[in-house]
């Protein structure tokens, strides 16, 4: 734990990011007890500036934006969680399979990473949207099923130094299962690392979110993200520029804070190590 705060409160940079975090989310959670509606109009505070009664100001239909931007970081911090899970488990697999067994198995699955990894993202979720109807679930599925390939290139390269440790080639001389000597030696060699990228993959999570949501092929309304509020704050920009300025700063600062959460995480470790 001394480690823990000597690193944080090393560099204020960590300390800004972690404090940021936390408070975002507490927000996040906070967000239904708060007695504003996100959806309740207001016809006669139409797009009104920041102000002690509304801070963030209204929309173009005097909806409270200070509350719209806080549901919308919730929806933005969900996808990009999910999204991590589902491809770091995805990706996790696949590296701890290709780098243990090697040959063809390695061929195949590296195979099928580099076919991935070449399809342009925006092409991907394009087509994608043709056959899933855009929404909250479909934008999880598709970050999620398709921002893998890294972490599993990443892994397998790990796992490929991981299973020529002594303890590893002992499990192998002593006949355990190749499952066993996976998830019981080479997983734990691959974890820290894996800490580190799945932290990083989340701030690519919320960028992609906000960028397909920006282009309509993500949140749909009501339901609002950070992507989806600057998408609609492109017909208010010169009436009332803080409709974009807001929720876009929020998306600075939200990835800019995990990525240093992952160098952070990685400072502790190697602390450890």
């Amino acid at each position: 734990m001394s480690k823990f705060r000597s690193i944080v409160f090393s560099s204020p940079v960590y300390t800004f990011s972690l404090i940021y975090l936390l408070l975002l989310l507490s927000l996040s959670l906070l967000a239904p007890i708060l007695p504003i509606d996100p959806n309740a109009t207001d016809v006669s505070n139409m797009s009104q500036a920041p102000s002690w009664s509304h801070l963030f100001g209204t929309d173009e239909v005097g909806r409270d934006y200070f509350i719209r931007v806080i549901y919308g970081g919730r929806v933005s911090l969900l996808v990009g969680v999910l999204a991590m899970i589902t491809a770091t488990t995805i990706g996790t697999l696949v590296g701890l399979v290709s780098g243990y067994f090697g040959g063809w198995i390695d061929n195949l699955l590296m195979r099928i990473v580099d076919v991935l990894s070449a399809i342009p993202w925006l092409v991907l979720v394009i087509v994608l949207s043709v056959f899933l109807r855009p929404g909250l679930s479909t934008i999880i599925i598709v970050i999620g099923g398709f921002s893998w390939m890294s972490i599993a290139r990443l892994i397998r390269g790990e796992t490929l130094a991981a299973k020529e440790r002594e303890y590893v080639l002992y499990g192998q001389f002593i006949g355990h299962s190749a499952s066993k000597i996976i998830f019981q030696h080479v997983f734990p060699a691959v974890l820290p690392t894996l800490i580190v990228a799945a932290s990083a993959s989340i701030s690519g999570a919320i960028m992609t979110e906000s960028a397909l949501s920006f282009l309509g092929l993500g949140i749909q309304q009501p339901m609002a993200s950070w992507g989806s509020l600057l998408q609609n704050a492109q017909s208010s920009l010169q009436r009332a520029p803080y409709m974009a300025i807001l929720p876009g700063l929020f998306v600075v600062l939200t990835v800019y804070s995990f990525n240093n959460l992952g160098d952070m995480i990685k400072a502790i470790l190697q602390r450890e190590v």
